[in-house]
C-alpha cells in the first residue's frame, strides 16, 4: 500500500478545502495510506474526511520574539524530519501559500508536488517581483512537480519561470458529483419568489470576488423595473460592506444574504443561474458545481471561463458593470439553454489518471 502525504492550512469551508476533501476521500478508496498535515486542525470538513485518513497538526510557532520563534520552528522542523523524512511514496503541498505545507511535503518525499490554485499574476496585479518572491518563499523550484488547476494559471507561471517548464502540469479539481446531486435534493427553509433568481457562492473578499459589481448591476436592473433576486451564499471580511451597500441602495428586496452554508447545493437547485463577478480565480469550483447541476452561468472573464463556459454552459462577460447588467437582463428576459451535457464521471477518471501517474513516477 503506497503512502501519501498532503499538507494544507485547515479544513474550513472554501474552494481549496472542498477540492482537497473530495480528492482525499476518492484516493482513500483506491487503497492508499493517507496522512493529512494541517497548520490548524480545525474546520467543519474534518468530520467529512474518511476515518482512515490520519490527520496531524503542525502549527508553526508565532512568538513575537524573533530569536525564540526561529529556534522553536527549527526544533519543529528537525522533529518532523526525524519522524517523516522520505517515509512517503508521494507528498503534496496543497495550500500554495503555506510555507509549512511546502516544507512538510518536500521533507516527506522526493516525489512531491506543489498545488497552485490561483493565477498569481492576477493576484499580484502583474507585479512580477512580488510574484517571484511569493513562489521563491515556498521553494517552488525544489518540487518535482508543480500542479495548476487551470490553464490560465499554468500559462502565467510558465511565462515567469520558463526554466521550470518540465515540472509543470495542469490537473483540474476532482468533483464529488454524487454528493452534489444528493445534497441538492435536501430540503431547506427557503421559498423562491416568482422572479428570476441568480446565485453567487463564495468568500466575501472584495479584492478577489468583487461582489459590488453584482450589487451595482442589480441597481440598474431595479431602475429598469425588472423583477429578480440575487442570493449571496458565503461570508467573509467584506460581508458588512455588502450589507451596508445593499441597504444604502434599497436593494433588500432584490439581494438576499444567506451567510456561509455547509450545504449550498439546494440554493443551486432552486436558483435559475449562477453569477460570478470576480477579478481573478484559480479555477472556480462553482463552475463545476453548476455543470453538474445543469445551471447556466454568467461569469467575468476569469481562469478558463472562455474555454469551459462560453457558448456551452453560459456567458462570459467583461468586468464592466454594464456588461454584467446586460447579460443578467438577457438571462431574465430570454433564459439560457445549456448547449452541452457535462459528463462528470469521464471528467473525474481523467483527473485521477493524471494524479496516479504522478504518484507512480
Amino acid at each position: 500500500m503506497k503512502k501519501l502525504l498532503f499538507s494544507a492550512y485547515d479544513m474550513n469551508v472554501g474552494g481549496i478545502e472542498t477540492s482537497l476533501l473530495t480528492l482525499l476521500n476518492t484516493l482513500i478508496e483506491r487503497d492508499y495510506d493517507i496522512t493529512l498535515v494541517l497548520e490548524k486542525k480545525q474546520g467543519i470538513f474534518l468530520k467529512e474526511l474518511d476515518s482512515r485518513i490520519h490527520v496531524i497538526e503542525y502549527k508553526p510557532c508565532e512568538c513575537k520574539i524573533v530569536f525564540v520563534r526561529k529556534i522553536l520552528n527549527l526544533a519543529k522542523r528537525i522533529q518532523f524530519a526525524l519522524i517523516y523524512k522520505n517515509k512517503f511514496d508521494f507528498a503534496a503541498a496543497y495550500a500554495t501559500y503555506s510555507q509549512m505545507a511546502s516544507y512538510t511535503a518536500r521533507t516527506a518525499s522526493t516525489n512531491n508536488a506543489l498545488w497552485v490554485h490561483s493565477d498569481y499574476m492576477q493576484v499580484y496585479r502583474k507585479d512580477i517581483p512580488k510574484m517571484r518572491n511569493f513562489f521563491d518563499s515556498v521553494k517552488c523550484e525544489n518540487f518535482k512537480r508543480i500542479v495548476f488547476v487551470s490553464k490560465a494559471s499554468y500559462q502565467s507561471f510558465d511565462k515567469i519561470y520558463p526554466e521550470l517548464e518540465e515540472k509543470l502540469i495542469c490537473i483540474g479539481n476532482i468533483i464529488n458529483y454524487h454528493k452534489i446531486e444528493m445534497l441538492a435534493n435536501k430540503d431547506i427553509e427557503l421559498k423562491k419568489e416568482n422572479s428570476y433568481t441568480f446565485l453567487t457562492v463564495g468568500r466575501h473578499d472584495e479584492v478577489e470576488k468583487r461582489l459590488t459589481r453584482a450589487i451595482l448591476a442589480a441597481e440598474k436592473l431595479k431602475n429598469d423595473g425588472i423583477l429578480f433576486q440575487i442570493w449571496f451564499v458565503g461570508g467573509g471580511k467584506d460581508s458588512d460592506l455588502y450589507t451596508k451597500m445593499i441597504q444604502e441602495k434599497k436593494l433588500q428586496n432584490y439581494i438576499k444574504l444567506y451567510g456561509i452554508q455547509k450545504n449550498p447545493y439546494p440554493y443551486f437547485k432552486m436558483a435559475d443561474s449562477i453569477l460570478l463577478t470576480s477579478d481573478y480565480e484559480g479555477y472556480p469550483v462553482v463552475f463545476q458545481e453548476a455543470f453538474v447541476l445543469g445551471k447556466p452561468i454568467i461569469t467575468t472573464n476569469v481562469s478558463d471561463a472562455k474555454e469551459d463556459v462560453e457558448g456551452k454552459f453560459g456567458k462570459v462577460v467583461s468586468k464592466e458593470i454594464d456588461d454584467i447588467y446586460n447579460a443578467m437582463k438577457d438571462f431574465i428576459e430570454h433564459g439560457y439553454e445549456i448547449k452541452e451535457k457535462f459528463n462528470a464521471k469521464v471528467y473525474n477518471e481523467t483527473i485521477i489518471e493524471k494524479i496516479e501517474d504522478m504518484i507512480n513516477e
